[in-house]
């Protein structure tokens, strides 16, 4: 078969989330966030590989069919574990990151919020490292995860913490995690469907958790 005209390789935007089958605002986010190859045209237009975005529609396509679904492979291993994240946190907070500003008033406590936040992380990890098929197992790591937000949430509303500064430390602290994800699936060659699929599930989880932050926030500041 003829390889691809370089005039039809690359596609924009619109004809490459239609034979992905995503909405474009899902592939945008996808090519920005690095999760997919795409360039800039010196107009600002993104462009995509024609041959990556149908091997990705042909992934997509095939886990669709539960008989043709790809193999469940765990993050750990990806080299994924809590210690390797708490890592990528380290690298990645400045001295006045607004991550690092928790408000503690003794070392106890700051020590508390330490742990709290390697506790999130390993049901963070539990969750993402469930079969999908194992709803039972999602669910029991998704709640464990919950139950450390609200009592943060409640904590961050005792100690005075406003709620705008209480979600700024939630937000920068979600990028770290996201960020690693992405980084360890690029690493072990994951393919990209896999690895959208597994960012997704990683954004959904935490955005349900920051609306759970809120909730315990606004309950316990009543």
């Amino acid at each position: 078969m003829a390889e691809p005209a370089e005039s039809t390789r690359w596609l924009s935007l619109g004809p490459a989330s239609r034979l992905v089958g995503v909405d474009p605002d899902t592939l945008r986010r996808w090519a920005d966030d690095g999760r997919i190859d795409a360039f800039i045209t010196p107009g600002g237009h993104r462009r995509f590989d024609r041959r990556s975005m149908e091997r990705l529609a042909a992934t997509r396509g095939a886990g669709s069919t539960a008989s043709r679904r790809p193999p469940h492979r765990p993050l750990a291993s990806l080299g994924a574990s809590p210690e390797r994240v708490t890592r990528a946190y380290r690298r990645s907070y400045t001295p006045d990151a607004p991550a690092r500003q928790v408000p503690a008033g003794d070392a106890v406590e700051r020590e508390r919020y330490r742990l709290d936040g390697r506790r999130l992380v390993e049901a963070l990890l539990a969750n993402l490292d469930a079969d999908p098929a194992d709803t039972g197992a999602r669910a029991r790591t998704e709640a464990e995860a919950a139950r450390i937000v609200d009592d943060l949430g409640r904590r961050l509303a005792a100690s005075g913490t406003s709620l705008t500064e209480s979600v700024a430390l939630f937000v920068a602290a979600r990028r770290p995690f996201l960020d690693e994800l992405t980084r360890l699936g690029r690493r072990r060659a994951l393919d990209a469907a896999h690895l959208a699929a597994l960012y997704d599930t990683a954004s959904g989880l935490l955005d349900r958790l920051l609306l759970r932050l809120v909730d315990s926030y606004q309950e316990a500041a009543r």
